[in-house]
């Protein structure tokens, strides 16, 4: 009788050390940490908005005619130096719509009064900016409502509807 050579079965456990054992080892956690530092820059802002779209001042040669409140808007800034509003014409002539009107009004015929003037007017001039209002620190958090009033003595033009654009500009100081 032949019999089948005997095979014997040697089963070895290895943990993740190398180490033969017949228990379980769990894995030990690790961590490492760092900081980082958040800066945030904020950079000086100014907006004017909220202005006036255009305003009318109506009466006949010779008279007089003054607007209250003709101009308003909103300053906003952040810079705690404050700020300053300047206008200026466009060109030296407010020109009539009606076509053939050769007429014009000078510029510097058009008065403007706002907190930098008190009470006074000042005639308004191309290239010579007129300081309309200021501030020596910054807006509200909302922004600041400014208001022009505006004078003109009307001259012996035509009738029509003289207009001509004024610049507003907000400036930090």
């Amino acid at each position: 009788m032949i019999t089948a050579p005997k095979v014997r079965l040697l089963l070895l456990i290895l943990t993740v050390s190398g180490v033969l054992s017949g228990t379980r080892m769990t894995a030990q956690a690790d961590s490492d940490s760092d900081s980082t530092v958040a800066k945030v820059i904020v950079d000086t802002s100014i907006t004017l908005t909220g202005l006036t779209p255009s305003f009318t001042l109506r009466g006949v040669p010779g008279e007089t005619v003054t607007e209250n409140g003709a101009v308003s808007m909103r300053v906003t800034t952040n810079n705690a130096a404050g700020y300053v509003v300047t206008v200026r014409p466009v060109s030296t002539a407010l020109v009539g719509s009606i076509a053939g009107n050769d007429d014009v009004i000078p510029t510097s015929l058009l008065e403007i009064r706002g907190p930098g003037q008190g009470n006074g007017f000042t005639s308004l001039a191309p290239g010579a900016p007129v300081q309309v209002a200021s501030s020596a620190g910054r807006s509200a958090p909302g922004g600041d409502i400014v208001g022009n009033d505006y004078r003109i003595t009307i001259p012996s033009v035509r009738s029509d509807t003289y207009s001509g654009t004024l610049d507003y500009v907000a400036t930090t100081l």
